[in-house]
């Protein structure tokens, strides 16, 4: 199976940036207006090596000082900053490579799935490279319980959230005491996992999905795979799960966002 590269090395350092970004990080961190004293404690640096890129920070807006503690805190510079593009196309340009190479090592059409408002919506897709394969339409919407990566996506939606969102699901409200049950069982396995392998609602075989993104920040997505029914993919599908989840944390690295979840072992 053809490997995936994940990370390139730096070759380059370059200190002045990496002083600011390390300052930038350790306020979102902070729960409160940080001191020079302090910051220059949590970052292991003397106040000295800090004062000047605070200046400069402060001079162009990304942080501020509070008026009370005199402490330093981040501005909304950087979220105007994020919002300036749509997440989706940020999505798409990083999903784009990745998704490809993975369509080409699993010999499976892959695609992208996002929530919009009670659908589940298909935003991108690679194909297969076989002459015989499974293909979504982009721009397919579905009602995200019938699927595997609409399920995915509600495992991670905050708790308040998550129950508003299912009691205003047809396919939920539909469902008896017991099949209420279960899907809640299921959501709750899915977001220990970060991913749902199970029998496709839509047609014959399995479906596989992978969580993309950070709930954390509210920024997420699903890559799902389509499987194939026959020997071919027989026991094949959910060894390839760790290979899926591997693209799907290449797409939120290059949204510059944290893979919260562990990958499930080979």
């Amino acid at each position: 199976m053809k490997a995936m590269k994940v990370e390139k090395k730096s070759r380059y350092s370059v200190p002045a940036l990496e002083k600011g970004l390390d300052i930038l990080e350790s306020l979102a961190s902070a729960q409160s207006p940080q001191s020079l004293t302090e910051m220059a404690r949590r970052l292991e640096r003397t106040p000295s090596e800090l004062f000047r890129m605070l200046d400069a920070l402060e001079r162009r807006a990304y942080i501020a000082r509070d008026p009370v503690s005199d402490g330093y805190h981040l501005t909304l510079r950087l979220y105007e900053l994020a919002h300036t593009h749509s997440p989706v196309d940020q999505l798409l340009k990083a999903a784009t490579i990745p998704m490809r190479e993975l369509a080409e090592t699993i010999r499976e059409s892959c695609h992208l799935c996002v929530l919009s408002g009670a659908m589940l919506v298909v935003v991108a897709q690679a194909e297969s490279p076989e002459p015989v394969r499974l293909s979504v339409e982009v721009g397919d919407r579905v009602l995200p319980l019938r699927t595997v990566s609409g399920r995915v996506l509600t495992a991670f939606l905050e708790d308040a959230e998550q129950e508003r969102f299912l009691l205003n699901d047809a396919t939920y409200m539909a469902m008896t005491k017991k099949e209420c049950a279960e899907a809640a069982a299921e959501l709750k396995q899915i977001r220990r996992d970060g991913y749902l392998m199970a029998t496709s609602t839509r047609r014959t075989g399995l479906d596989a999905s992978c969580l993309v993104g950070n709930p954390r920040v509210n920024v997420m997505a699903a890559l799902g795979v389509p499987f194939l029914p026959g020997s071919a993919n027989d026991g094949r599908e959910r060894k390839l799960i760790p290979v899926i989840q591997q693209c799907a944390e290449r797409i939120t690295t290059a949204l510059g966002l944290t893979a919260p979840l562990p990958r499930a072992q080979k």
